[in-house]
């Protein structure tokens, strides 16, 4: 899967189904302070990347993941 696809798809859920503002959305934004993930968002993120990329998240391998490129960089190695 390439990069921008990934990156659409993640745009996509997060607008659509999270219902974050298109306009908070970028690379460098905080999963948690700037576009308000929080653990319970966490929890449909995990199902939603299930069904739209084949893998499951690790809550251990996202400890360190704080911005939307990391986030993106993540899937990227499990999908890539």
């Amino acid at each position: 899967m390439e990069r921008n696809e990934i990156e659409e798809k993640v745009r996509e859920f997060l607008i659509d189904d999270l219902e974050i503002d298109e306009e908070k959305i970028a690379p460098e934004a905080l999963l948690k302070d700037d576009l308000g993930i929080d653990s319970l968002d966490f929890v449909d993120i995990v199902v939603i990347v299930e069904k739209k990329f084949g893998f499951k998240i690790k809550p251990e391998e996202m400890a360190n993941v704080k911005t939307l490129k990391q986030f993106c960089d993540y899937i990227e190695s499990k999908v890539g």
